[in-house]
């Protein structure tokens, strides 16, 4: 009776994979020798195990990757590619988002710039950092939507504090004056206060023309470049290869 009601508190404080553990050692006959302490501590691994996963599967889902199963292990590193693996695995150690760095991801069509992007995201994840990615056009679109119907600021609040903004298409085509502004607004807020990956068709002398109003077009380009890792990726499109979509 005394387990039952055990039991019963430990579901109604939502410990509920401690308590099936506990229902588990009650019937497993291995744990009869167990010290009280090692028996506690299998309750306890069980129920922080479940979750830490629970947890980071709900960071994976929130950050809307364009492809779900990236990682780093699987980066090609042919050699045509000129990709710096040294540098990648520093990279996936994370410290970059400690330290507020950002990331340029530069490389044609089919590159696997994409690719890339969401594996560090993915390994971000890992280190239970909140990612967010997003193609730039569709950032654009909903702030338009946000200034029109009053949430603008509850929108632009949270791509500021994301730990690691993920902006996929960076600068593929010419900016409205007030694109462009909005784009300096979430630079400026997050310089220095949190990590952006930038993948980009162009190098970053082309952005000036992209922005427009040279003013803000410095700006903006000042604030990423100054504290950014930059991945040039050469090669075929990795399409030809793997048929994997960008």
């Amino acid at each position: 009776m005394l387990t039952h009601n055990t039991i019963m508190k430990l579901q109604e404080m939502h410990l509920g994979v401690m308590a099936n553990a506990l229902k588990d050692q009650l019937t497993d006959t291995t744990y009869a020798d167990m010290c009280f302490e090692d028996r506690l501590s299998f309750l306890i691994d069980a129920e922080w195990s479940t979750r830490r996963s629970n947890r980071m599967t709900r960071l994976i889902k929130k950050a809307d990757y364009a492809i779900s199963d990236a990682c780093l292990e699987n980066i090609d590193y042919s050699s045509d590619r000129s990709l710096d693996k040294s540098q990648i695995l520093r990279l996936s150690t994370c410290n970059y988002i400690l330290e507020y760095h950002n990331v340029v991801i530069l490389g044609a069509t089919g590159a696997g710039k994409t690719y890339l992007a969401c594996a560090l995201g993915m390994a971000a994840n890992r280190n239970f950092y909140t990612v967010k990615y997003l193609r730039l056009p569709d950032l654009l679109v909903e702030l338009a939507i946000a200034r029109g119907d009053g949430t603008y600021r509850t929108v632009m609040k949270h791509y500021k504090t994301v730990k690691l903004l993920i902006i996929d298409e960076w600068l593929l085509f010419p900016l409205k004056e007030s694109e462009a502004r909005d784009l300096l607004e979430i630079v400026e807020a997050r310089n220095r206060r949190a990590s952006t990956i930038f993948c980009s068709q162009f190098d970053v002398a082309g952005w000036y023309l992209k922005i427009g109003e040279p003013t803000v077009a410095d700006a903006v380009c000042d604030r990423i470049v100054n504290d950014s890792y930059t991945i040039k990726i050469e090669g075929d499109s990795m399409r030809k290869r793997t048929g994997l979509c960008e």
